[in-house]
This record gives C-alpha cells, sequence and structure tokens, in this order.
C-alpha cells in the first residue's frame, strides 16, 4: 500500500476515551487527553476528530448551541462525538480505570 498511513496515535486515543465515555464534545475529549496522555494541542485534537469522521471512526451524535458571553461571541457550537463503525478501541484495564476516574471527578 502506496501512502502516508491513516493510523495515528492521538486519535487512537481519542477512540479510547470515546470508548469509556461513550459521548463528549470536543473542548471535553481534549481536557480528558492532557490529563491522561500528557501535552496535546487543542488544535491537534480538533484536526483528529475532523479526519476520524472522515474515516468513519466517529460520528457527530449532536450539535448544541450555547448561549453565553464568550470572547468570541453571545454563542459557542458544541459538536458531541461518538464512535463510528470503523473505530477500533484498543482499551487496557488500567487505562479504562485512569478514564473512568477523571471522568467522576
Amino acid at each position: 500500500m502506496r501512502g502516508r498511513p491513516t493510523r495515528s496515535e492521538i486519535r487512537q486515543n481519542i477512540i479510547n476515551i470515546l470508548y469509556v465515555v461513550g459521548e463528549a464534545y470536543g473542548y471535553e475529549i481534549y481536557k480528558t487527553y492532557i490529563s491522561l496522555f500528557g501535552r496535546c494541542s487543542m488544535k491537534s485534537i480538533y484536526y483528529h476528530l475532523k479526519k476520524g469522521v472522515s474515516l468513519g471512526e466517529f460520528i457527530v451524535s449532536k450539535i448544541e448551541k450555547e448561549k453565553g458571553d464568550f470572547s468570541w461571541g453571545s454563542e459557542a457550537e458544541k459538536k458531541y462525538y461518538k464512535l463510528g463503525p470503523n473505530a477500533k478501541p484498543e482499551i487496557k484495564k488500567d487505562l479504562k480505570e485512569k478514564i473512568e476516574k477523571f471522568i467522576r471527578k
């Protein structure tokens, strides 16, 4: 097979997070990711979410508009993601426990 492989460690970690959580929006995934796996830019997380949607690893389950007084305006859009048909979780017991512990906070 020619070309760049589509596999990504960051995207695989996001798949594992969504496997445990079920459904989450982008910033929530970002906060969980950096607490468990270390530094990663928010831009990178959103890139991999978008790429995962195009590969069928994630599905945008719903989009909510939230009113508020934000620095960029009066409305924020939250896209909720869940696992798609092409997602292949590779989760170990200790990682699952860490994710569950972080979510309970």
